[in-house]
């Protein structure tokens, strides 16, 4: 009973769901029959709380861990801006303990006009979907060209311009009249393969 309990505390953690009765048996090598009844009995003695399919401990309930679904969808310039390119990569998991609810996006840093921020050529970014933003936040800021960039965002309130900051000092602002944010850089996560 308590190599099920192992396990299947394990198993929550890496797979975020329940194992199933037949990956018990298979993992505690016993027949589907046998798990079920060593599940209900576990029950029963208030080990574990089991409605037929979801195992819950008080391990699992504990770490108990949301998760919000984010698409990486390629590259963001930080650099010169590129035109904007949603072609979903693929899907990872957020977890909301550390980045709370909402609509996030992923995307790969492409140059080097960031490293100031910690934002290097590789990164993935993950962003917060908003359409505004507070000065000084880094933002992926779409253009009227069609072009989208990751800079820090200042508003001249005294000319009306949006001025986009790279944040290395061998490059310039982006000086604009109007741009679109479309979300709100959250956290950085490193390229590991430099």
């Amino acid at each position: 009973m308590k190599e099920i309990i192992s396990y299947a505390e394990e198993f929550r953690m890496r797979y975020f769901r329940s194992p199933s009765t037949t990956e018990i048996a298979k993992k505690i090598g016993v027949s589907r029959g046998t798990a079920y009844k060593y599940l209900a009995e576990m029950a029963e003695k208030g080990m574990i709380r089991y409605d037929g399919s979801r195992i819950e401990t008080e391990h699992t309930e504990k770490a108990r861990i949301g998760m919000t679904k984010a698409a990486v969808l390629g590259s963001v310039s930080c650099g010169i801006p590129l035109l904007e390119e949603e072609n979903i990569e693929s899907y990872v998991n957020l977890p909301t303990e550390l980045f709370g609810n909402g609509s996030f996006f992923v995307l790969r840093a492409n140059g080097d006009s960031m490293t100031g921020a910690g934002i290097e050529d590789g990164d993935l970014v993950i962003v917060r979907e908003a359409e505004d933003a507070e000065d000084g936040s880094v933002v992926v800021a779409l253009l009227e060209d069609g072009s989208v960039t990751l800079k820090r965002l200042f508003r001249d309130q005294g000319h009306g311009e949006v001025r986009l900051h790279p944040e290395n000092p061998d490059m310039q602002d982006l000086c604009v009249k109007n741009c679109r944010i479309q979300g709100v850089a959250v956290k950085v996560l490193k390229d590991i393969a430099r």
